[in-house]
């Protein structure tokens, strides 16, 4: 494929996102901070022709979601009690649906925030933590029962619109990264995507190696000699995934030392916690309701 085709195909990408909010904060620094923090949570849903927001919550900055029939998606990190970990990365994720006109419609979709009841059991997705892949697939998989997902309802005559998500949704959110990468408008920005990647907690390389480490587990239920051979493969491809990762723990700190094109804020979970932030005087989110 030509270089002018592959450019011509992450053009398309970039157009077929839902466009930005229509406010005045859109246009400052501070906003656009936010909004870059949480991009791991808003291009794949952009991707989906969901427009999303950035607003401050009752204790935490949120991501609010327009859906087609007036309901909106509130996703949060725990906000009573609040969570101290920096904007775009806490601890867990609340995924709900509310209506501005309807109180009783809410309802949770996903919910991986840690239980502050050591009574109540936990939900089956507090094991994600603050993963965002897990949560995207339960708010896909919630909208597509619902017939909400502006890119994936069929059109007049039953054919699907451009656009409509491929059966390869985790290799596209990957292109989706790598088309952010060329499109990094400065070097801290690019370090911003390999943080994305290389973290050893939260980043690809390692969700990639408990794939295939779960994989390899998974071949082992067959209780066939084959089944054992091809986990110990599978178990190999996770500790090579895990050593690239360690030979490239420093490559987001070289990427953010090399020359600026535009001085932006640096965006590592360590230095987060220093940025400034802007002040609690933005428009609050909706009440949100007891859980």
């Amino acid at each position: 494929m030509g270089a002018d085709e592959e450019d011509t195909r992450a053009d398309d990408r970039t157009a077929s996102l839902a466009p930005l909010p229509a406010h005045r904060q859109v246009g400052t620094a501070w906003w656009q901070e936010l909004w870059r923090r949480h991009a791991h949570i808003t291009t794949p849903l952009r991707e989906r022709g969901l427009e999303c927001d950035i607003e401050f919550g009752l204790s935490a900055y949120i991501v609010r979601v327009s859906l087609p029939d007036g309901s909106y998606l509130i996703i949060s990190p725990p906000q009573e009690p609040s969570s101290d970990h920096p904007p775009g990365n806490p601890e867990g994720w609340i995924a709900t649906r509310e209506h501005p006109d309807d109180e009783t419609l809410f309802e949770v979709i996903y919910d991986s925030a840690p239980s502050t009841d050591s009574a109540a059991p936990q939900r089956p997705e507090a094991r994600h933590g603050g993963s965002v892949q897990p949560l995207v697939e339960a708010i896909d998989h919630r909208l597509n029962q619902l017939g909400l997902l502006p890119s994936t309802a069929p059109a007049p005559g039953g054919t699907p619109p451009a656009g409509r998500p491929t059966a390869y949704i985790y290799g596209d959110a990957m292109r989706a990264l790598t088309d952010r990468l060329n499109g990094a408008e400065s070097h801290v920005d690019a370090a911003a995507l390999l943080h994305q990647v290389l973290d050893p907690v939260n980043g690809l390389l390692e969700r990639l190696g408990e794939f295939f480490e779960a994989a390899g587990e998974k071949a082992k239920e067959a209780e066939e000699d084959d089944g054992f051979d091809l986990s110990y493969d599978l178990a190999d491809a996770a500790a090579e995934i895990r050593g690239l990762g360690e030979v490239l723990h420093v490559a987001e700190d070289r990427m953010r030392g090399l020359t600026p094109l535009v001085p932006t804020p640096q965006l590592t979970s360590t230095s987060a916690r220093m940025l400034p932030l802007p002040p609690r005087t933005l428009p609050a989110a909706q009440p949100r309701h007891a859980r």
